[in-house]
C-alpha cells in the first residue's frame, strides 16, 4: 500500500494526467494526486478533462502556509504590516497571479480593509528574494519553501495561515488569531476515476488514518513539513466542491477568467 500512495504522490499534477484517469477503469488501479494545482488547471485552461471529471477519494496532508517577512525588516509583528498597508505604500507578494497564495493576499486585503500592491511572480524562490531584500513587506509560501532561511535565522515567520498553530513554531499565531476571519487548507490527497467502487474508497480511508498514525511514516512527513490531514471520502467530496466554486469565484472576480 505505501507503495501505492508514494508512487501516485510522486505523479505531480496536469491536464494529460487528469484525462488519462477520467478514461480509466474504475478498477482500484489508478490515482492521481490532488492538490490546489489541479484545480486551477482545470479553470485557467480547457483541458479534455478537468477536476470535475474526476472522483475525490480522501485527502491525506495539508501543506501549511505561512506569511513571513525577513528578520531584518522594519517589520515585527502581522498587525505592524497590516498598519504599513494602511498608509498606502504596503506591498505584499504571492507566488503567481493565479494561485491559492494570491488568493489568500486577496482575502486578507479584503477582511483587513487596506491595498497594498500584491505582486506576483514565476516562482517562490523569486518572491523570497524580494521579501529578503526588503522590496517585499512579507510575503506568503510553503514552509517548505522558506525552510533553508528560516534555519539560516534571514527569515520572521508572522502568522499561520491554517487553522491551527505548527509543532514546530508553537508561539506563531494563526491569522484568526490576529483577530482577521482567514484560514486556509492547502490540501494534498487522491482521486480516482468516476464510478470507483465503494470498496475501493472505504480501502483508502481505512488504510490512511493508519498510515498517517504510524511512527515510522510520521517521521517522514514531519521532516518535510506536512501536516497530517485526513478526510474521508464524504467529506472530501464537499471539501473539493466548495474548493471549487471558492476558486472559480476568485479568478472571475480578479478577471483572470471570465
Amino acid at each position: 500500500f505505501r507503495r501505492v500512495l508514494f508512487r501516485s504522490l510522486a505523479g505531480g499534477s496536469g491536464a494529460k494526467a487528469m484525462a488519462v484517469l477520467a478514461k480509466a477503469k474504475p478498477d482500484g488501479g489508478m490515482f492521481y494526486a490532488t492538490t490546489p494545482t489541479f484545480v486551477y488547471t482545470s479553470l485557467l485552461s480547457r483541458p479534455a478533462a478537468s477536476f470535475r471529471d474526476l472522483e475525490p477519494l480522501v485527502n491525506i496532508f495539508y501543506d501549511p502556509e505561512v506569511l513571513y517577512t525577513a528578520t531584518n525588516s522594519n517589520f515585527k509583528t502581522l498587525e505592524q504590516v497590516i498598519e504599513h498597508a494602511r498608509t498606502g505604500k504596503g506591498r505584499w507578494g504571492a507566488a503567481n497571479p493565479a494561485s491559492l497564495e494570491r488568493q489568500v493576499m486577496e482575502r486578507l486585503k479584503q477582511r483587513t480593509r487596506v491595498t497594498p500592491v500584491v505582486a506576483t511572480f514565476e516562482g517562490g524562490g523569486d518572491m523570497l528574494i524580494n521579501v529578503l531584500n526588503h522590496t517585499l513587506d512579507m510575503g506568503i509560501g510553503e514552509l517548505q519553501e522558506i525552510r533553508a532561511q528560516l534555519d539560516a535565522g534571514r527569515v520572521r515567520i508572522l502568522a499561520v495561515a491554517g487553522d491551527a498553530r505548527l509543532s514546530q513554531y508553537p508561539d506563531v499565531r494563526t491569522v484568526k488569531e490576529h483577530g482577521i476571519d482567514l484560514s486556509v487548507r492547502k490540501f494534498r490527497g487522491m482521486a480516482g476515476p468516476k464510478g470507483t467502487p465503494p470498496a475501493v474508497i472505504a480501502a483508502w480511508e481505512a488504510a490512511i488514518p493508519k498510515l498517517l498514525a504510524d511512527p515510522a511514516y510520521q517521521r517522514i512527513y514531519t521532516k518535510n513539513n506536512l501536516l497530517p490531514g485526513f478526510l474521508p471520502h464524504a467529506e472530501y467530496v464537499k471539501f473539493m466542491s466548495e474548493f471549487g466554486r471558492q476558486t472559480e469565484a476568485f479568478l472571475k472576480e480578479s478577471g483572470v477568467i471570465r
